[in-house]
């Protein structure tokens, strides 16, 4: 694909197709957003067919960690010990995810957050009542609940009383692919009939409203009518180099490369979506996370830019810190530990230069010397007195350093991960029915999933992926069969 604008793939006139088969809900795409979409409208009475363009349902949620993230005051939280509340859970995530946070999907969202738990579990998504205090990243047992989204420290402790939310599903690590046997497990357990090997290259519109969908199989092409609606749940775009080029270079920045995706985040189901007269939101957008542990304990380091200053408070969420690291530090960044604190961390980054004095070490580096001394000496001052009034690191974490210190090399041409995936898609409504750019509901269609714009506007927290995908596919499968 080219360079330059992004086609969408048109609509096809429902006057030149003849469908061959019908269903009521049509669901394009069988990751957690999808699945959950199909569950949906089957429980809701509609017949479903549930479309596949991969040999096997899954996609990249199955890929994924599989932390989903709920609150509000959730049957695991309250089990684990923790209060939370709704308003709580927005206020936070209205100030994590934002700015430009869609209003009626947060609240919608947080107020269902408890039902959309026991959803799950009804489902046959387990959880184990046990909290972890690792944060950032799914348990490496199986316990059900951690922090994800830095909610315990700067700024956001003071926007909210901190509660964990990242709901994990009761399996060993990672737990995505499991997830979705769940998930894929209820979905079979319904009259929705499941056809993998199965790729959307266009819908079909009637007038103003979406009718059906045109499917490529290895026996050929085939038109297909959804009586009621079209679910898209196709992924985002990390996998397009035109649409990433073209929205949010800076997501392709990063040197080694990784990208959270599958092949199948193309874009495809965003240009179908544009093809029926959906608009856009947030194109822009995109997650990248900086994981500086497991250990969290290394947030006792100092992050240092270019310039040899502090930028962020260390402690925080490590999506928080990769984001700022690559945007506004232009991924030119060192952590700097001492023999004291050091560890290893889970993808092995080690010091790579040492010496006795800071001025030594900022010649190693390549940073000013004078400037990263006073930077150092004003965080040991703070740190003996448990201070940090520059950016609030927590007292668990302020540590002076020194007098030997090292740094790890966390530039984007390093062994640093940056990771990054979209955030931007199609404009959707809180029922996950796609919009044009009026505002106006585009008929017969809805979007969830990477294939809709996210709840994340610019920050991000773990599982707010798998949360926003299968809370939004649930409402859309509802809706649809009710429609």
């Amino acid at each position: 694909m080219s360079q330059g604008k992004i086609e969408p793939i048109e609509a096809a006139p429902a006057s030149e197709v003849r469908f061959e088969r019908e269903a009521d809900v049509i669901v394009v795409g069988l990751g957690a957003a999808g699945t959950s979409a199909a569950i949906a409208a089957a429980d809701g009475g509609a017949s479903v067919l549930a479309l596949e363009r991969q040999e096997q349902p899954g996609g990249t949620s199955a890929m994924s960690g599989g932390l989903i993230y709920l609150g509000g005051g959730t049957a695991l939280q309250q089990a684990c010990g923790f209060r939370d509340s709704p308003e709580s859970m927005e206020r936070f995530l209205a100030a994590a995810l934002g700015p430009g946070v869609d209003a009626e999907r947060l609240h919608a969202y947080c107020v269902e957050s408890v039902r959309h738990f026991e959803w799950l579990v009804a489902h046959g998504v387990p959880f184990r009542a046990a909290f972890c205090d690792e944060p950032n990243r799914e348990s490496v047992d199986d316990s059900g609940l951690l922090f994800t989204g830095g909610e315990d420290s700067w700024p956001f402790d003071e926007i909210a009383e901190p509660a964990p939310r990242g709901h994990k599903p009761q399996f060993i690590d990672s737990s995505g692919n499991f997830l979705m046997q769940c998930l894929t497990k209820a979905l079979s357990r319904t009259v929705a009939r499941i056809e993998a090997g199965t790729r959307v290259e266009r819908l079909v519109r009637d007038g103003e409203r979406i009718v059906g969908v045109l499917a490529k199989t290895d026996a050929g092409t085939t038109a297909l009518r959804a009586r009621k609606a079209v679910v898209l749940a196709a992924g985002g775009f990390i996998y397009n180099e035109a649409m990433v080029a073209q929205h949010c270079p800076e997501a392709h920045r990063p040197d080694p490369l990784w990208r959270v995706g599958s092949a199948a985040d193309d874009g495809s189901g965003i240009r179908l979506g544009l093809g029926a007269g959906a608009a856009t939101s947030r194109m822009d957008s995109f997650e990248c996370a900086l994981p500086l542990g497991p250990p969290h304990r290394l947030a006792r380091g100092v992050l240092v830019n270019a310039s040899g200053e502090r930028f962020i408070n260390e402690d925080t969420y490590t999506g928080r810190i990769g984001w700022h690291a690559l945007i506004e530090q232009r991924g030119h960044v060192f952590l700097i530990v001492d023999e004291k604190i050091y560890e290893r961390n889970m993808i092995g980054l080690r010091p790579e230069w040492a010496a006795e004095s800071p001025e030594e070490l900022a010649a190693d580096l390549g940073i000013p010397a004078e400037r990263f001394a006073a930077t150092m000496a004003r965080y040991n001052g703070h740190a003996a007195r448990g201070e940090d009034p520059d950016f609030h690191k927590r007292p668990p974490f302020l540590t002076p350093l020194g007098p030997g210190l090292a740094a790890i090399d966390l530039r984007v041409t390093s062994r640093a991960i940056y990771a990054t995936f979209t955030l931007g898609g199609l404009a959707t409504d809180a029922h996950g029915r796609a919009l044009d750019a009026q505002g106006a509901v585009v008929a017969g269609l809805h979007a969830v999933g990477r294939t809709a714009a996210s709840l994340a506007a610019r920050g991000y927290a773990s599982g707010i992926s798998l949360g926003d995908g299968t809370f939004f596919g649930r409402r859309a499968g509802e809706h649809a069969a009710a429609s």
